[in-house]
């Protein structure tokens, strides 16, 4: 019961955003900003008023996954984003096919959840791949 005392009050219309919702929201401000910016800059065009080290963290594991860049400026860095929305998703997909023993067995897992429109396109992305590379 103590414990209930002393836990901070959560607003229940309140709702914590993921870190891949997080990610996406910050590479779209990245995508719409006029050139490279300041983690401050990316700050002040986020909704919901992160903290500053909450962006930084964000913006360091984008960074990380390759999906923004990042150039010394004085003591800070200018951040631009390298990939959109899609491609972040991609990483995403690619890490966890990274991670894996397996690969074929979790790729057959995969293509067998598609829906069937999706396996449609999945076959004509690959398809058109194929015929760019015998160009």
């Amino acid at each position: 019961m103590d414990g209930e005392l002393n836990a901070p009050a959560r607003d229940p219309r309140v709702r914590r955003r993921g870190q891949g919702e997080l990610e996406a929201q910050v590479l779209a401000v990245l995508r719409e900003a006029p050139a490279p910016v300041t983690a401050s800059w990316v700050q002040e065009h986020l909704d919901g008023g992160l903290a500053y080290t909450t962006v930084m963290t964000i913006l360091s594991r984008l960074h990380a996954k390759n999906a923004v860049s990042r150039t010394r400026s004085g003591r800070s860095y200018l951040w631009l984003a390298s990939a959109d929305a899609a491609g972040l998703a991609a990483l995403r997909m690619r890490k966890v096919l990274d991670n894996e023993d397996d690969r074929g067995a979790v790729l057959a897992s995969f293509v067998s959840a598609l829906l069937p429109h999706d396996e449609d396109l999945l076959r004509s992305l690959l398809d058109s791949t194929s015929e760019e590379g015998e160009g």
